[in-house]
């Protein structure tokens, strides 16, 4: 502690300097705290994702149909605990321009697989009453000002109704929440009845797009998935079951990895800030090359030199390391309750923190230990020289 104030006076020499260079700091470990949490964010929602749930798609592809009769077929099989259905629809809202996620599903199977969504008293069986009756998110009614009792029409950007229409109208019979950390579904999407939009669309009646199951047993999830399959193996509409966590992550990867995606970004910032940090380094110990022969002069070890030296690179590291953690704890906090409507768990954990200690320690060895090296060799009859 004692030659704290020694680095806080190099430090202060160059003011702008310093500030851009605890600028770029800054950013980099704001951004590395930002994309640390949405890649944990990412990998938890995975692993959070049902363990005792099954997707049965189309073989073919997801955007392929399956018949209604498959769940029936389905709900009959040892093996399976309970079993419900969704289809797409594509919902076109308001402008006719904004995107919606709609589902059509049975209502009272999809009440009884999905036991984390929460209703407030008596919206259950609104629902299951009234055949128009749709429930909305939370997240989706906050934005467009969506209450319990509204009618609201909801346009297809795929089906048409018998009459050639491709409006829908629909009651709110409620608002849904999810359980604290529930992953599989979100707050930002419709649910109406499958028998009100079967009686009135005009084609690709008794169609369904998936089937979610519930298994008696986690333990034999394969088994179960596998005797779903031969169930419809060399019909028409061969099925591919799965279980929720693998199509969560086939999902993702359509995307990319996201993994590799953010580290590759917080690789390259943190390269340009180490570049930046070992150069104005090197143009702090060029300047004070005088000073540091009169150090050496006045009897001070060449290795303390160097550790003067490499802790002013340290110091600086550390400082705009923490106001980046800082600025990043402050932004997760204020966009968080947006993002974890998708990404249920977004949040800066200790081991966000103890990573950006151990880079902060990794980086500021590697900027000073060149600038710190050559303080350490320089002879003092050549630096006075210089004076």
């Amino acid at each position: 502690m004692r030659w704290l104030p020694l680095l806080l006076a190099n430090l202060r020499r160059r003011p702008l300097r310093l500030v851009f260079t605890l600028g770029s700091i800054v950013v980099a470990f704001w951004l590395f705290a930002l994309l640390e949490a949405l890649r944990s964010g990412f990998a938890t929602s995975i692993s959070m994702v049902g363990v005792d749930r099954l997707m049965t798609l189309n073989k073919t592809s997801i955007i392929q149909p399956l018949p209604v009769a498959y769940f029936e077929r389905v709900k009959a099989l040892p093996g399976v605990a309970e079993v419900s259905f969704f289809h797409w629809f594509g919902g076109v809202f308001r402008d006719g321009r904004t995107q919606i996620p709609v589902y059509v599903c049975d209502p009272e199977s999809f009440l009884r697989v999905y036991p984390e969504l929460l209703l407030q008293p008596g919206v259950r069986e609104a629902w299951l009453a009234d055949r128009q009756g749709v429930l909305v998110g939370s997240g989706v009614a906050a934005r467009y000002g969506i209450r319990a009792g509204d009618r609201i029409p909801m346009r297809s950007a795929i089906y048409r109704q018998r009459d050639g229409s491709d409006v829908w109208e629909m009651n709110v019979t409620g608002i849904y929440d999810i359980a604290e950390g529930a992953a599989t579904l979100d707050r930002q999407s419709f649910f109406f009845h499958y028998d009100y939009f079967n009686e009135s669309v005009g084609a690709g009646r008794d169609r369904i797009g998936w089937m979610v199951v519930r298994v008696a047993d986690p333990g034999r999830s394969t088994e179960t998935a596998a005797r779903i399959d031969a169930a419809f193996e060399n019909s028409s509409f061969e099925t591919k079951t799965s279980t929720e966590k693998a199509m969560a992550r086939q999902f993702a990867d359509q995307v990319g990895n996201i993994g590799a995606i953010l580290v590759a970004v917080v690789g390259a910032v943190f390269f340009t800030m180490m570049l930046v940090t070992a150069n104005t380094m090197a143009q702090a110990v060029r300047e004070r090359t005088p000073e540091i022969a009169v150090l050496k002069t006045l009897g001070f070890p060449s290795a303390q030199v160097m550790w003067l030296v490499l802790a002013e690179s340290l110091l600086v590291t550390a400082l705009g390391g923490l106001l980046g953690l800082a600025l990043g704890a402050a932004s997760i906090a204020a966009i968080g309750p947006g993002i974890r409507q998708f990404i249920p768990v977004f949040e800066m954990t200790w081991r966000t923190v103890a990573l950006a200690a151990l880079l902060m320690l990794a980086f500021g060895t590697a900027a000073g230990a060149w600038p710190a090296a050559g303080a350490m060799r320089l002879r003092i009859t050549e630096a006075l020289r210089h004076t």
